[in-house]
């Protein structure tokens, strides 16, 4: 079906305000999916708070233009799902890796952060980043640790002067 000039420009516009905001972006080929599988993966963004989007390679180009996923021009080659991560850098990696773990029909092709391109194979590093909440809970122990610490050496010095007082009972009641 062919796209008007209105629908190509309403495309490019939603891809760049999504990009401009955007942590990381993810793409991959869809090819042999089906309607349904994509649309099970569409539910699962929309869960995680990641933009996912199949779109033209000429408008998607069009798009990532003056934001930092430029870099993603060169892999924008085939037929292209777009997935870019709006509130957490992982997340847009996570979905499309477990997805693929699933559907040996979705190939990530690239992914950039920070204005830089990755090949496939490092996904990973992405995908297990911590999420918000994980990182707060990782900081809040790490906060908590000297406190716990210094309590429980503070706590020692009465349980040791009891210790002291209950052996030194025990051996002059022997």
């Amino acid at each position: 079906m062919a796209l008007r000039l209105e629908d190509k420009k309403a495309i490019v516009a939603s891809v760049n305000e999504a990009a401009s905001g955007a942590l990381s972006a993810v793409i991959a080929d869809y090819c042999g999916l089906t309607v349904s599988e994509i649309t099970g993966l569409r539910k699962e963004a929309r869960e995680q708070g990641v933009f996912l989007k199949v779109v033209r390679n000429t408008l998607a180009r069009r798009a990532v233009e003056g934001t930092e996923f430029e870099c993603l021009k060169e892999a924008l080659v085939g037929p292209t799902i777009i997935a870019l991560s709006l509130e957490d850098p992982g997340a847009a990696a996570r979905l499309l890796k477990d997805f693929a773990k699933e559907n040996d029909k979705l190939e990530v092709k690239a992914f950039a952060v920070g204005g830089e391109l990755y090949g496939a194979e490092e996904l990973d590093r992405l995908a297990k980043l911590p999420t918000m909440d994980q990182a707060r809970g990782m900081l809040a122990g790490v906060l908590q640790a000297p406190i716990t610490k210094f309590v429980r050496t503070v706590n020692e010095v009465p349980s040791g002067i009891a210790r002291v007082l209950a052996a030194v009972k025990d051996q002059k009641a022997a």
